[in-house]
């Protein structure tokens, strides 16, 4: 059952991999032994996680990669040399109400969470097609892919982007033996969003309306994104999985019988 699991003999690439859930990601990528490239724009903080893994004994490397900018994903992917697995987990939000959004604000977070990871994503589906070998690839979207959420309404229009360009991919790129997923995290605790959730409301709402009552770690969407990269997942694509606590399949009402 263990080589079910490995990755041994591939080479990952993991996009956003200096902190939160893509260098959780990127750590167990390795661990199941892929050659892994970690990539982000912090070639300081990539170098350092990277130096950590090879510290463990493992295969790893850093590169810089802006998926803003679409001169960076092509340099990029051009260095990083044949690619079996694609993690897209680079994103950026901004929270307000929808009235008061700008073109710049549109232009900011759709850039880089849906126009950038589409053209990375170009960049190494073409690569993998034209080596003729398969591939996996597996996108990071959210809660907003599948329902909606208040205050997020650009960054929603990203995600669900990324969940529509996932099956859509699955289709389109399976005769090519290439499975694209996208992993939905729930409400998971990062760099990003840890001022927000040191907000006691946050902190009593939550156990109200989630089964389990606790918030996430990156480490616990890793897992199934080692899975969706290796060989126990070759009948799965075009999936939109959640790892948010249950919250999104219950409702978790006040009454006792």
């Amino acid at each position: 059952m263990t080589d079910i699991f490995s990755l041994a003999g591939k080479t990952a690439l993991v996009v956003g991999a200096s902190r939160g859930i893509g260098l959780a990601i990127a750590r167990e990528v390795a661990r199941a032994g892929a050659d892994t490239i970690l990539a982000s724009r912090n070639l300081e903080a990539l170098e350092k996680n990277a130096a950590a893994l090879r510290g463990e004994g493992f295969l790893a490397r850093s590169l810089k990669m802006d998926v803003a900018d679409p001169g960076s994903i092509q340099e990029a992917v051009a260095a990083a040399g044949h690619l079996d697995i694609l993690h897209c987990v680079s994103g950026v939000n901004t929270r307000k109400r929808f009235e008061t959004f700008e073109r710049k604000d549109y232009d900011y977070i759709l850039g880089t969470n849906l126009i950038g990871i589409a053209e990375l994503t170009q960049e190494v589906g073409r690569k993998m097609i034209e080596r003729g070998q398969g591939g996996k690839i597996v996108m990071i979207g959210s809660l907003t892919t599948i329902i909606g959420v208040p205050y997020v309404a650009v960054y929603a229009m990203s995600k669900g982007g990324v969940g529509a360009l996932a099956r859509t991919l699955a289709v389109e790129w399976a005769r090519h033996n290439i499975q694209v997923n996208c992993i939905a995290p729930g409400f998971i605790l990062t760099d990003l969003n840890r001022k927000m959730w040191q907000d006691p409301v946050l902190l009593d709402w939550l156990p109200r309306v989630q089964p389990n009552p606790n918030l996430g770690t990156p480490a616990d969407i890793a897992p199934l994104a080692v899975f969706l990269s290796g060989q126990g997942s070759n009948y799965i694509t075009g999936q939109v999985i959640t790892v948010d606590g249950g919250f999104t399949s219950s409702a978790n009402w006040p009454f006792q019988p």
